[in-house]
């Protein structure tokens, strides 16, 4: 009897290094094609055009991949999702589908896939529409006991990020409409505006979530970054809507958005001091550990859209210095995309060998 009880139990399995890494996927993953993405249009704008290449196929494949695994995690693992969708410290991170999806549209319509570009740019006009009134809803509706306000974080920006990024993919896209060029100047004004007025917002609450509840150092995570970058990715919205085709929305706004591009930039750029030294005050002062999280491409996608929108600024308003500081910004995106990226091929290699020899 002991024999075949020994005989019927099952053999350890196997670690589920995948299955788990599918159920904890970060909600804003895609905030990797969006960091390689905007990457690669720095370097095309300034003339890199093979690595700008380089990162165009990684970005590209990193959407691909990411859409399966989404998908995938949606069928199996429904449950976690719909209880990250509720959950005011994750659930707008999932914005990072369309701001993603609106950085490659861009990218390539930049190499001509205009019809892909067009394709890519719809998705996310819907994406955005649906996710801009349910994720709200789900999340403001949120009671568990906890209060909301203290669970405000930086990956709320996403929300404006995401807006602002769309008004930039109709911008691309315009051009190559025949029909329809009042609409997307309708639309590209009206995700502009509120990708404003939701930063506006935002800001305004991480403002009093700090003066209520404080922070602490394990608290300023990464995505905090994207303070800076949604304003950034304003500057270039603001900028794409000013040189779009003329439509009656466009042209009812066009001096009010290009009086307020400079000044966004100048905010920008007085915000990254900040941000550095709070890095500081988290890693060296309290020492806590850095190591890869899928929210460190919240710093990438920042560093890399503050170059483009100073590269931008710089040819459009003859403005040398800022051009400059866009340029060495580029570099320095660069380099902070290499170094996230090796520490993501190392993260997920150390995962899969431990696998192996535990296996």
């Amino acid at each position: 009897m002991d024999d075949w009880q020994t005989q019927q139990e099952p053999a350890p399995s196997k670690p589920r290094v995948f299955r788990d890494v599918l159920e904890k996927l970060s909600p804003g993953y895609f905030a990797l094609t969006m960091g390689t993405g905007i990457v690669s249009i720095g370097l095309h704008e300034a003339g890199w055009d093979l690595l700008s290449g380089i990162l165009l196929v990684i970005a590209a494949l990193s959407y691909v991949v990411l859409w399966v695994l989404y998908v995938w995690r949606a069928i199996v693992f429904s449950k976690v999702m719909k209880a990250e969708l509720r959950r005011p410290e994750m659930a707008f991170g999932y914005f990072t589908v369309v701001a993603g999806t609106d950085v490659l549209a861009v990218r390539l319509g930049a190499e001509g896939f205009s019809a892909l570009s067009i394709v890519l740019v719809a998705l996310a006009a819907v994406l955005w529409f649906i996710f801009g009134y349910v994720l709200p809803w789900q999340v403001f509706l949120t009671r568990d006991g906890k209060p909301i306000l203290s669970r405000v974080n930086g990956t709320w920006f996403i929300w404006a990020v995401a807006s602002q990024s769309l008004a930039i993919a109709l911008g691309i896209v315009q051009p190559y409409l025949v029909q329809g060029q009042s609409l997307v100047g309708l639309l590209a004004v009206l995700s502009w505006s509120v990708g404003v007025a939701l930063y506006a917002g935002i800001a305004m609450l991480v403002l009093l979530r700090i003066l209520y509840f404080g922070m602490t150092p394990k608290e300023f995570e990464p995505p905090y970054w994207v303070t800076m970058g949604a304003m950034a990715i304003a500057v270039v919205a603001g900028s794409k809507i000013v040189g779009m085709e003329s439509t009656p929305m466009v042209d009812a706004t066009r001096a009010l958005i290009a009086g307020t591009v400079v000044a966004f930039w100048s905010y920008c750029l007085w915000l990254i001091p900040f941000l550095m030294g709070a890095g500081v005050w988290r890693h060296a002062v309290h020492r806590v550990p850095l190591a890869y999280t899928p929210a460190l491409w919240s710093i990438v996608f920042p560093t890399g859209m503050f170059a483009v929108a100073s590269i931008n600024l710089g040819r459009v308003d003859s403005l040398p210095v800022v051009e400059s500081i866009g340029h060495g910004s580029l570099i320095a995106a660069v380099l902070v995309w290499a170094v996230v990226f090796v520490a993501m091929i190392r993260h997920y290699a150390l995962l899969a060998w431990h696998s192996r020899t535990r296996g």
